[in-house]
């Protein structure tokens, strides 16, 4: 039998295209969007670059179901958060921000995640949107100092709707 050629997903950097109309015509550079990772109970913060393919240390080894109701107890929640980095004329900012909910029992091997949503919030941070009101308060909180403290001039310059929806 022949085995089927798979097609698979590149993060590409610079300009897709260089000015070319060919081949990967209308591709997405994903160089500016990081993903952030929150332990709502640690309350910490942290880069995880695996969880661009849902690789992430907390998603490794964990089998995600589409339906919360079926994840067993002492689930650990968690946000993923795409976070999207634009430069302006003073300096560069954080632009998109949209966080995704996840939650992992690590001893059932089970979580809950849904994967469209993950691959839609990370197109809406792309496209510069900030969706974050859904998060609870301390998950705010820590997202906000995480925020500051890794770069606090591009806190400083970014939107002024990013800073209130965190300030709640």
């Amino acid at each position: 039998m022949e085995k089927k050629k798979k097609i698979g997903f590149n993060i590409i950097k610079n300009d897709p295209t260089d000015g070319h109309k060919g081949f990967g015509k209308g591709s997405l550079s994903l160089e500016n969007v990081s993903p952030v990772l929150i332990d709502v109970e640690e309350e910490n913060a942290f880069i995880d670059i695996g969880a661009m393919h849902a690789r992430s240390a907390v998603e490794k080894g964990i089998k995600f179901l589409p339906n919360k109701d079926e994840v067993p107890e002492g689930a650990k929640p968690y946000w993923l958060v795409w976070v999207t980095v634009d430069r302006r004329e003073e300096g560069p900012f954080y632009a998109g921000v949209t966080a995704c909910e996840m939650t992992v029992n690590r001893e059932a091997r089970r979580g809950y995640k849904s994967l469209p949503e993950h691959v839609n919030r990370m197109d809406k941070s792309l496209k510069r949107q900030i969706i974050v009101d859904h998060m609870d308060a301390r998950s705010k909180k820590v997202l906000k100092d995480f925020l500051q403290t890794h770069n606090q001039e591009m806190w400083e310059r970014s939107e002024p709707q990013l800073k209130a929806d965190l300030a709640e």
